[in-house]
């Protein structure tokens, strides 16, 4: 049956393209999408810092057991935002274990804003690389450099450490394996943000020992102070936090979309393989009718769609392997990615993408030809003859259910918190909603065209009858019609709005919560110092220091970081406004926290409780809730204050300072920034329109995954209104023979259209509106979801154009053709 399969697949080359352009989509998405989430698994750091180590302890994650609800435990485990840190005291105790030769604790200092790291000389011994020029630091105002800045023995070089800038000499350069400077032990603690702790500590081991004891008496020692110890490979993971953020970011947005994704690939390949086999029930029944089996004519079916799936294959995996080199290099470019992190070659994404649509051809066109090779050949080609009504009772019962389930889903996908888990959120509850009219869209044309009836003929007059008539005859042919226009309308006025929402209110809560009227910032951060003296301004009513950090919260479903701000409580008031609904942002201090509206209820804390969270670098406390506030798109979900997070963070500099100041502490300001090059004053409205830039730089990546789950729901309502427009040659050959002209088919083809798009825009819309207003309400407080003023206009009069344009014009090709050549076409 293969070679049948080929034949008639050549000479059905539209039904065929219609499907194999799907396939071909279907599979680079998957290959390119894929191929990141890959990249993201199978990352691997090598030890740099820590390379002649035999033994890394640090603590880079946070784990939390909870009991769900069905009595079973389950730890979630979180990387620390801030990467954590160990008590310094750990070095001495590791160093008196037996067996151990050499230990050593490292004070990473951040440089500025730069990637640049600092750390203490005792630890390059640890590196396992010889110095390449000059000598080690001897003075507390020299550096060993890595020879990739730049940089030679006897340069000077301003690093800003803490918000403070200070020159230094270089006194050599080494190949270290990353941008790093070391300076002296006592420096680099003087300059650690974190005193009394180390990032990390390197063990070596002495020769000869039984490296499996001393190893378990580390480990041990290091469990008892809460900290891991990591060997082998896995010593790496100490270390490149910034790749390591990068594959984490990768797993998290394939994760998060690549689900969905395979769904949609299904909706698509699956509806224009059914509507393909739908048409063709002549050919099959004739095939039955002449003896064919029913185990012939399925394997002839499967035949077609996995040659059609590997053909698809063979364009769509190059294509996408490419796809995802150019997505790498806008991630590089747009700094979510670093230039050296190694992308896969799609090992294993490439066969799974191909066996994913080969798998789901094949189980399409067992579905679509289940019918017609499940009953006898007479049945058979009796049954076509008639348009079957109705969907059936299990598909009724399964469409309302899942209906209800897209309904109440909104209860539980607003938990999540998070823009990214809003949108993966908000496309789930699309994706019910789209099943369900899937499900229900026999009985939805069927009722559309009985509303329609009346109306459509006092428009187009005999083509608006014919119209009405051909609707209610064929509800349960154009179900699939129906679904793929559905789908385009919801997903474009849904989830590419979610975005545009949260950015929108994020600026808006920013704006109208900050009460400042200059803003101080510097690319380094801002000394500690510098709130004291900006307050001393002749002018100047309050100044506030802010610093951006995440905490760690418990959720509906383990624990997450979220985003976080500590401020200097004393006049906070003067420079925010956060929108206080409970209590009281006057009690902050530092064993208390504010929370926005979001967090405290999908933590369940009320003002008056006892939060329980991790700081940045994985400290536990416990603050009592004194306010819960509406802004925390544009403040963050949690407010501390400075005192509760210092030393707990991995700079000890303010990110900006907000001033409350009247024109005469203009010159104050400007003299005050001058002494400290790098810093600038702002306004507020400069302020608000860095952060909107800010917003729409990162949320790059979510269009580009909304705006392919878009284009590819588009791509799905095209290919399968031109199949269907193709597939009704004989039938508008015997109108035109019958007598209707020309311009009567081509006026019922449009009232059809009108007809099928007006229903299908109505619910399409209707489910945006409810997916996009409930989430955006969770997520902004905000009853009513923003549409940009041309965003519906784009929408649905790309919808309509586009619906027109594949029917329409297939139409009018094949009205150019004599009907008499059409009227014994094979279907």
């Amino acid at each position: 049956m293969t070679a049948l399969a080929a034949r008639l697949l050549r000479h059905r080359a539209g039904p065929s393209a219609a499907t194999l352009l799907a396939l071909i989509a279907g599979v680079m998405i998957l290959v390119a999408m894929g191929t990141l989430v890959e990249s993201g698994l199978r990352f691997r750091p090598e030890p740099r810092l820590w390379a002649a180590a035999d033994l890394v302890v640090a603590s880079r994650t946070v784990s939390h057991t909870f009991q769900e609800f069905g009595g079973e435990t389950t730890t979630s485990t979180v990387a620390l935002p801030e990467g954590g840190t160990v008590d310094a005291a750990l070095v001495d105790r590791i160093r008196r274990l037996p067996g151990v030769a050499a230990v050593s604790g490292d004070d990473r200092v951040l440089i500025g804003s730069t990637d640049v790291v600092g750390h203490g000389w005792a630890t390059y011994a640890f590196t396992g690389r010889p110095i390449a020029a000059g000598a080690a630091p001897a003075a507390d105002d020299e550096v060993l450099a890595d020879s990739r800045l730049g940089v030679v023995p006897g340069d000077h070089v301003d690093l800003v450490v803490g918000g403070v800038g200070q020159p230094y000499r270089v006194s050599g350069t080494a190949d270290t394996g990353t941008a790093a400077v070391f300076f002296t032990d006592a420096q680099a603690a003087r300059l650690s943000a974190h005193p009394g702790r180390v990032d990390a500590v390197g063990v070596r081991l002495a020769p000869g020992v039984d490296r499996a004891t001393v190893g378990d008496a580390v480990r041990a020692t290091a469990a008892a102070a809460g900290a891991t110890t990591y060997a082998g490979s896995d010593r790496g993971q100490v270390e490149q936090a910034a790749n390591l953020t990068a594959a984490g970011l990768l797993v998290e947005a394939g994760s998060a979309f690549g689900g969905y994704v395979v769904l949609l690939i299904v909706f698509v390949v699956a509806g224009t393989i059914g509507l393909s086999v739908r048409h063709r029930r002549r050919d099959l029944a004739l095939l039955r009718a002449i003896a064919a089996t029913p185990g012939q004519v399925r394997r002839m079916l499967t035949a077609e769609a996995a040659l059609l799936a590997l053909v698809g294959a063979a364009v769509g995996v190059p294509a996408g392997l490419s796809a995802a080199r150019w997505v790498h290099g806008e991630l590089v470019d747009r700094g979510f990615v670093p230039a050296d992190f190694p992308m896969s070659g799609g090992l294993f994404t490439v066969p799974a993408a191909v066996g994913t649509a080969v798998l789901v051809a094949v189980l399409a066109a067992l579905v679509a030809g289940r019918r017609v090779t499940g009953i006898r050949p007479t049945e058979a080609l009796g049954e076509i003859a008639v348009e079957p009504r109705g969907g059936g009772r299990v598909r009724l019962v399964a469409g309302g259910l899942t209906l209800v389930a897209a309904v109440s889903s909104g209860a539980f996908v607003l938990g999540g918190g998070g823009p990214t888990a809003a949108l993966a959120g908000a496309v789930g509850m699309l994706y019910l909603f789209v099943i369900a009219v899937a499900l229900l869209a026999p009985r939805i044309n069927a009722a559309a065209a009985r509303l329609l009836t009346p109306v459509l003929p006092r428009i187009w007059r005999v083509s608006g009858y014919l119209a009405a008539a051909n609707l209610r005859a064929n509800a349960r042919g154009m179900a699939t019609v129906l679904t793929a226009l559905v789908l385009s309308v919801g997903f474009g006025g849904s989830v590419w709005f979610l975005q545009t929402n949260l950015e929108r209110q994020t600026v808006a809560q920013s704006g109208a919560g900050t009460r400042a009227e200059r803003v101080l910032v510097a690319p380094g951060g801002l000394p500690p110092e510098a709130v004291r003296e900006v307050r001393e301004l002749a002018g100047v009513r309050a100044a506030t220091g802010v610093r951006r950090t995440q905490v760690v919260v418990r959720s509906f479903d383990g624990i997450e970081p979220v985003a976080a701000q500590a401020v200097d409580p004393d006049g906070i008031t003067g420079t925010m406004d956060l929108d206080v609904r409970e209590g009281n942002l006057a009690d902050l201090g530092a064993d208390t926290v504010a929370l926005s509206a979001t967090q405290a209820s999908a933590s369940g804390w009320h003002v008056g409780d006892q939060a329980e969270l991790w700081l940045g670098d994985g400290t536990p406390v416990r603050l009592r809730v004194v306010a819960v506030y509406r802004r925390g798109l544009g403040f963050g979900d949690v407010t501390l204050a400075d005192r509760t997070v210092l030393g707990h963070t991995a700079g000890a500099a303010d990110d900006e300072i907000l001033v409350r100041a009247g024109p005469d502490a203009d010159a104050g300001l400007a003299a005050w920034s001058a002494r400290h090059p790098g810093s600038e004053v702002l306004d507020a409205a400069a302020r608000t329109r860095l952060i909107s830039a800010d917003l729409a730089f990162g949320a790059w990546l979510n269009r580009l995954l909304i705006g392919v789950l878009v284009g590819y729901a588009a791509l799905a309502a095209a290919t399968t209104m031109v199949s269907a427009a193709l597939a009704r040659r004989r039938e508008l050959a015997l109108l035109r023979l019958v007598g209707l002209t020309r311009r009567q088919v081509r006026a019922m083809v449009h009232a059809e259209q009108a007809g099928l798009l007006g229903t299908a825009v109505l619910i399409g819309a209707t489910i945006a509106a409810l997916t996009l207003g409930a989430i955006v309400n969770a997520l902004t407080g905000s009853p009513i979801p923003y549409v940009p003023p041309l965003g519906w206009v784009a929408v649905l009069g790309g919808t309509t154009l586009l619906a027109l344009a594949t029917t329409v014009l297939p139409v009018r090709r094949l009205l150019r053709v004599p009907p008499v050549d059409h009227i014994g076409i094979r279907e």
